[in-house]
């Protein structure tokens, strides 16, 4: 498997991990699995297109550290916008990552670190190959 398809397939699998959890926090279907940036979702009042924001401007440790540091696990609005964040900075190209002090594998370990801490480890079953 080349890169570029190992990629899409990473993509792939997050992008199914948000849509799951979106149906079990929500009780509903999730249509859309692109994250917009003018959505509803907040972590602890802060809208999650100024997350996206701080990624595009290459401030992604900055956004994640102030995400993480705000969070609560057990509110299912921050967790729906914590996956989103991460679904987001997994489209980020490799160079893009790089250039920014950041890799595949952190985009990756936060999105499991999500899971285990907000009461969703069982899921990981479905991403156990990457």
């Amino acid at each position: 498997m080349g890169l570029v398809d190992e990629k899409d397939y990473i993509m792939r699998l997050i992008k199914e991990m948000v849509r799951v959890l979106f149906s079990l926090l929500f009780g509903k279907e999730y249509v859309s699995v692109e994250p917009e940036k003018e959505n509803k979702y907040e972590v602890s009042g802060k809208p999650l297109g100024n997350f996206l924001d701080m990624i595009d401007a290459g401030q992604i440790n900055e956004a994640e550290n102030m995400l993480l540091e705000n969070i609560d696990y057990t509110d299912k609005e921050d967790v729906m916008a914590a996956a989103l964040f991460y679904q987001y900075l997994g489209e980020k190209d490799d160079k893009f990552l790089e250039d920014n002090c950041y890799s595949m594998e952190e985009v990756i370990f936060g999105f499991r670190q999500l899971f285990e801490n907000s009461g969703y480890g069982d899921l990981l079953y479905l991403m156990k190959e990457i």
